[in-house]
């Protein structure tokens, strides 16, 4: 994610915090059993990202670095760069509005490691940007131990972004998710090789790539493209078109306007099918 994220919302939105601690609130009366962790990690903070800090520090903290620790710097990011939590924002309203499973904010919030995940990668890249690449790499570290989600801290990831489920992504170095991204566990951005240097996918904006795909190289997926489930793409996709298959061929173009949004993962009857 670039340092200075800009961040754009197509229509207005009740803010997000304010949603958040309202329904954290209602929790908390019809779960007693969970009234102390709803307040300690939503409802004794003022702000989403103090919240947040927080919530990433109870997560990764551990005997190595206290959670203190691991608040403190995330704090530090968090202030310096303002766009980070516009990022988280827009992170969260985007798993809201886009996984018919979740019931609200909390739930993501809470216990969804997609979303904590790229939070985390959130603050590695800035640690990284910041010339901190030893912590930067420890981050990375124990988001995969503890979310079984890999993003290498040097990727850049766009706002708006849906990880779900989160199990084995794995995002390689050079790469570049664009905003409002959508993509399923099991997805790999990596390279073709031991290569050096930009050997991984660019990926556009509102993208959706569906569970078990891998898209491998320094290729560029086009905005609102679609790569279905357990595909393998080897070549560059044009915007607005869908690649299935192993190797990945063309078998819609164009697709459905935004993919990432509706989360539409079936192919149209009519395809293509030719070699990208």
């Amino acid at each position: 994610m670039a340092k200075h994220l800009e961040v754009v919302t197509e229509r207005a939105a009740p803010p997000v915090w304010a949603a958040l601690r309202n329904q954290a609130e209602h929790a908390a009366k019809a779960e007693p059993a969970l009234a102390s962790l709803l307040n300690a990690v939503i409802l004794s903070h003022d702000n989403l990202a103090d919240a947040l800090t927080f919530q990433l520090a109870r997560k990764l903290g551990d005997q190595e670095m206290r959670a203190m620790t691991a608040r403190e710097f995330a704090a530090e990011a968090f202030e310096s760069d303002p766009a980070l939590v516009a990022a988280a924002e827009a992170d969260l309203r985007a798993v809201f509005e886009r996984d018919p499973a979740t019931k609200g904010y909390v739930q993501p919030f809470l216990f969804f490691k997609g979303f904590l995940a790229l939070q985390t990668h959130r603050v590695s890249h800035w640690l990284w940007e910041n010339n901190r690449e030893t912590l930067a790499f420890y981050l990375q570290s124990r988001a995969s131990e503890v979310f079984q989600v890999d993003i290498h801290p040097a990727s850049r990831v766009g706002a708006g972004v849906f990880i779900d489920h989160g199990t084995g992504i794995v995002i390689g170095e050079t790469a570049v998710v664009g905003d409002d991204v959508s993509m399923l566990h099991g997805v790999t951005l990596g390279g073709t090789g031991a290569e050096r240097g930009d050997r991984h996918p660019k990926i556009g904006k509102g993208v959706l790539l569906g569970a078990g795909a891998k898209v491998l190289g320094n290729i560029q997926i086009g905005d609102y493209a679609k790569v279905a489930s357990g595909s393998v793409v080897l070549k560059p996709i044009p915007p607005h078109c869908t690649a299935a298959g192993v190797p990945a061929r063309i078998v819609n173009c164009p697709t459905c306007e935004e993919p990432a949004r509706t989360m539409d993962h079936t192919l149209a009857d009519v395809v293509y099918d030719y070699v990208i």
